[in-house]
């Protein structure tokens, strides 16, 4: 039975790598492709999105009121919530050490395009959303492939596609048992505290959260999502303040190793361009899940005053998880030197922090991996909920919410190699029928848009032509 075991987890290893070098060129193919249907919105309103996450952190509320069930700012900050997690932290470390310095530069160049994947994701899910019969929103990539398809036969064939791999990769992918495994294993390792305890308190905190659907997981990931990425990007920047005369260097190695091989030194192993460009990619795509079809849920059910309001939310989205948080621990790994180290993964991270900040360092790290791993669950959560209702009704949330604690729970006290790349496979083929329908309905995300700023050329102008 081990034999069997060992070879199953060996063959599903080899698929999802197989299917992941594939779909991380679609993912960025898709990306690019918004971004010239879009005129590259993710750049000439970048400014816009600032000011809509700046208003939302303020409480600052838009007088027009609109359908929905939570505020942009806390539908964005749901988002944030499963989308920063603990690969930004560990993940990142991974590519550095895979991949080299030149990694950093790729992850750059496909969250560059991921902020107009993610923009026309969000539009789409605010267009084309629905109400359930207890009066919640309903919207997602299930519902902008069945209320926008002009071919009503392949709409009712490609939705229950997505929600289904949907469903599956929230309960045993990366966003449920892996993150709380992840979490209880930085525990254990830093402080000795058992793999059940941590279970017990992880699962007890997501319980209490989730209890209360998408308003009370909007109104903890509002106030949790802002002070975790504060707490970790102060942190970091302490770091970088001590290293300051070596920042130039940093990204000088940066920029020279995502054209040219990165030799071996220290405990480096040394990197190709094609793995800097790969890893780069896959840290820089599967962080931000620009284009899998999971944030566009949670962006769904903002009070928003238009679709286009809510897709500039989705570009800064992208910007905090990748070009932000992504980028602080690249630059403080490599900074430090500990990139050459040998370690790898959230130990090369934690080694960072350590070098400044001493034993706080390891305790930062491990804080943050709670925080980023929890909201990430709370996240996914509210994901898995909106597919398992869209294939059997809203009755099948109380069951759903009983499974989901369980398996958070399972999760963390079990060795889930196996489960993580079966997450990996089931979330490509989540992303598989979203990409198709952003490839489809990409000529309604530039017509709608172009549209929206030819009539109100600033976000002003929309504010004053709604209050008269």
């Amino acid at each position: 039975m081990q034999e069997f075991y060992q070879q199953l987890n060996i063959w599903v290893t080899k698929i999802s790598f197989e299917i992941w070098n594939y779909m991380l060129f679609i993912l960025f193919a898709a990306g690019l492709w918004l971004s010239i249907k879009t005129g590259f919105i993710q750049f000439r309103r970048l400014g816009d999105s600032f000011k809509l996450m700046f208003a939302g952190l303020l409480g600052r509320r838009s007088k027009i009121k609109r359908e929905g069930d939570i505020s942009p700012f806390a539908a964005l900050s749901t988002a944030l919530a499963a989308t920063v997690g603990n690969g930004n932290i560990g993940g990142v470390a991974t590519a550095i050490f895979t991949g080299g310095p030149g990694a950093i530069f790729w992850m750059w160049v496909c969250g560059s395009v991921g902020m107009a994947t993610k923009f026309s994701e969000a539009l789409l899910g605010v267009m084309y959303r629905e109400k359930h019969p207890d009066g919640r929103i309903a919207g997602g990539p299930m519902y902008y492939i069945k209320n926008g398809f002009k071919n009503a036969a392949f709409a009712r064939i490609l939705a229950p596609i997505f929600a289904i791999c949907g469903a599956f990769a929230t309960l045993f992918g990366t966003g449920n048992m892996m993150q709380a495994n992840q979490m209880a294993l930085a525990f254990h390792s830093q402080f000795g505290i058992p793999k059940v305890v941590i279970g017990i308190i992880v699962t007890t905190l997501v319980g209490l959260v989730i209890i209360g659907g998408i308003r009370r997981i909007g109104a903890v990931a509002e106030k949790v999502v802002p002070a975790m990425l504060f707490i970790y990007l102060f942190c970091a920047f302490i770091v970088l303040f001590a290293h300051i005369t070596i920042i130039p260097k940093t990204f000088a190695l940066i920029f020279k190793y995502a054209f040219t091989p990165a030799a071996a030194v220290g405990g480096f192993l040394g990197a190709t361009v094609k793995s800097a460009l790969q890893m780069g990619f896959r840290r820089g795509l599967l962080s931000n899940e620009a284009g899998l079809g999971s944030a566009p849920i949670a962006h769904a059910a903002a009070q928003t005053p238009s679709p286009v309001h809510q897709g500039l939310m989705g570009i800064g989205e992208v910007f905090i998880d990748t070009l932000l948080v992504c980028t602080m621990t690249g630059l403080i790994n490599l900074s430090t030197g500990t990139w050459q180290s040998g370690l790898n993964g959230t130990a090369m991270t934690a080694a960072s922090f350590a070098k400044v900040l001493s034993h706080f360092g390891g305790l930062v790290v491990a804080l943050s991996s709670f925080l980023f791993g929890y909201t990430t669950l709370i996240g996914w959560y509210y994901y898995g909920e909106q597919c398992m209702k869209f294939l059997f009704g809203i009755k099948v949330t109380y069951p759903y919410r009983v499974i989901y604690v369980a398996l958070c729970f399972i999760g963390s006290i079990i060795s889930i190699e196996l489960v993580f790349y079966i997450g990996d496979i089931a979330n490509a083929f989540m992303a598989l029928p979203n990409l198709i329908a952003l490839f489809v309905l990409s000529g309604t995300v530039a017509a709608t848009t172009k549209e929206f700023f030819l009539k109100y050329p600033t976000l002003e102008h929309f504010e004053e032509s709604q209050g008269k």
